[in-house]
């Protein structure tokens, strides 16, 4: 391990190109542009494949090798993403990667005709193409193509439908965004000093462990939000009037079916996943409870919910972080173990802050012919080392799919894309908590469960919010503000209970809530915790369970996440399983509560 703290933090793209004026850059987009156009020509016209399976297996083969080492981009779309993604105020790289997202949406909308025709396969060949052995690499590809087709409308609709979502939908959603982020105020800061802080710094202050500060940054955040909510109310009527015609239009039985169609999860599953967690709100409002009585507040008004209890103060630097990786890899797999050593030493991690470079963590894949990068910007904080644990295991992941799946799999459903990087990060936290003592390892729960609070408990809240808002919405045909936020604070106290103040100010909170704008989006971070955390429950009764866990994460899309549930004995419909997950969060407040008792917090 001594060898990896030498490599450089920085990403070596040398696999992509040299540089951003590599001469190989535009002799591979020429060839990208080859390709692509040859399978586009040879197919566009032809209707056999629609017909006979053994054309149709030969067309697929072609589509999946065109996926698997070209696609619309090839390597220039994702280095030059990536390079943005290093610096997002240099104009050149700007230009470069506007170029070829012109180049890549161009042949993005010139090969779209293949996997509609074989959506419209009527039903009758499609049961003849789904038993084809020669198919079973494609099956359920071509399984999801045909569950969408009932809903698919002609080529010609797909494609207004497509163009108008900008004006429609994106464009409001982008204007009150824009408005929000343009907001600046002044707000007292540490030692009683004023500053002028932006909406996203305000945001962040509003959690602040000092209450002067947060308090004066929720009240600059509450006048801005009430600005702009008759612009939020316009915008919102306006996307949710836009959806209720995009499903009418499909014949959608329900606003959050196309959802979970693009999910590739039964809505059963969503509903026993929504039915469970909203069944256990006693939980969140328990925990509210025990962190108002550690702060010593009667209760926590609105934007407190985050505050941090106790005292996490220990640094992490990147390479202990590193070690502390590897020594809780090493005790759980020894694949997952190499995975991680060789995005250490083949640089395919880029570490620490810079100007410029964008803001959070992610873990990057595009082509499975294309090496795997995460970026973070390490500060040596605990969370930090949680940060680079949660993106190793979706790396982990996107490696273990490259190993079974053809291009076609590689990817994950949106609603198990988080067990990966949940499983691993918890792993870790676990590791930490053993070394903490216990005013270090109380801190450490309460923030523990406040994550899994805000992403299950909180998640869901919001998921019932949106239903009965395009419920309501499309029974009324308009919402004022003042309805959109008595329904908001409903259900946000559904979940917080008598211990969170549902404060003046916080009814137009939803003002700022990204992901209902991105519809029904929420569900997927409870369930992707909750499944990691029930398969974390099954490898610490079993520590051969892991080889389990190994072929769940590299089944990719093969398959449905039901059925790819079902092989681990696993229903995911049936509401007891998320209730096992449930638990583990029950457990760790018990935990919590005990040690508060011991310390004499509470």
């Amino acid at each position: 391990m001594k060898s990896l703290k030498k490599k450089q933090t920085t990403w070596n793209l040398d696999p992509l190109f040299k540089d951003d004026d590599d001469p190989q850059i535009e002799k591979k987009r020429k060839i990208v542009e080859s390709k692509s156009y040859e399978f586009i020509n040879k197919w566009k016209s032809r209707k056999d494949y629609l017909k006979k399976p053994t054309v149709l297996k030969q067309a697929l083969d072609e589509y999946e090798n065109w996926q698997k080492n070209y696609g619309t981009g090839g390597d220039e779309w994702y280095y030059f993403w990536l390079r943005t993604a290093q610096n997002q105020n240099d104009p050149e790289l700007k230009a470069k990667f506007n170029k070829i997202i012109d180049f890549s949406n161009k042949i993005q909308t010139d090969i779209e005709f293949f996997a509609l025709s074989i959506a419209n396969i009527p039903p009758e060949l499609q049961k003849k193409f789904l038993k084809y052995k020669p198919l079973e690499n494609y099956k359920h590809f071509l399984e999801k193509l045909f569950a969408e087709a009932r809903y698919l409308l002609s080529e010609a609709e797909e494609k207004i439908l497509t163009l108008q979502f900008t004006t429609s939908h994106l464009n409001w959603v982008k204007m009150t965004s824009g408005f929000l982020v343009k907001e600046e105020r002044k707000v007292f800061l540490k030692d009683r000093r004023e500053g002028i802080k932006n909406f996203s710094e305000m945001l962040t202050l509003s959690s602040d462990k000092n209450k002067t500060v947060r308090d004066s940054a929720a009240n600059a955040l509450n006048e801005i939000l009430e600005k702009h909510s008759d612009v939020a109310e316009a915008e919102m009527n306006s996307i949710l009037a836009n959806k209720k015609i995009n499903d009418e239009l499909r014949k959608m039985p329900r606003p959050d079916l196309s959802r979970h169609i693009s999910d590739d999860i039964d809505s059963k599953t969503v509903d026993a996943l929504v039915n469970s967690v909203s069944g256990r709100f006693d939980i969140s409002k328990r925990y509210y409870k025990l962190k108002a009585k550690l702060m010593g507040l009667k209760k926590l008004k609105y934007h407190e919910r985050n505050v941090e209890y106790g005292n996490i103060d220990k640094k992490y630097s990147y390479n202990e972080s590193v070690n502390l990786i590897y020594k809780t890899l090493n005790k759980l797999d020894k694949s997952f173990l190499d995975i991680f050593e060789n995005f250490v030493k083949n640089n395919q991690v880029d570490v620490y802050p810079k100007k410029g470079k964008t803001s959070g963590a992610f873990c990057s894949y595009n082509l499975i012919c294309q090496p795997t990068y995460i970026l973070l910007n390490h500060t040596d904080k605990l969370r930090n080392v949680l940060t680079m644990a949660h993106e190793l295991g979706h790396g982990i992941n996107d490696e273990l799919m490259k190993e079974k799946q053809n291009a076609l799999n590689f990817k994950t459903s949106l609603s198990t894309a988080e067990v990966a990087s949940t499983f691993m990060e918890d792993f870790i936290l676990q590791e930490i908590t053993k070394q903490a003592d216990d005013e270090l390892r109380l801190a450490i729960m309460m923030m523990r469960l406040n994550d899994d609070i805000s992403t299950i408990f909180r998640q869901i809240a919001c998921y019932k919010f949106e239903q009965e808002l395009h419920n309501n919405f499309r029974k009324k045909g308009y919402l004022s503000k003042k309805e959109i936020g008595k329904l908001f604070q409903e259900h946000m106290s559904s979940y917080m209970g008598n211990f969170v103040e549902q404060s003046p100010g916080s009814e137009n909170w939803w003002v700022l809530w990204s992901h209902i704008r991105n519809f029904f989006y929420n569900y997927s971070y409870a369930s992707g915790l909750l499944i990691s955390k029930s398969l974390q429950n099954s490898v610490k009764n079993n520590p051969k369970f892991i080889d389990r866990v190994k072929d769940f994460l590299s089944a990719g899309s093969s398959d449905s996440p039901k059925n790819l549930f079902k092989k681990l004995g696993i229903n995911i419909t049936d509401k007891t399983f998320w209730d096992k997950g449930i638990n583990e969060i029950e457990n760790l407040l018990k935990e919590a509560r005990k040690l508060a008792k011991k310390l004499r917090k509470i």
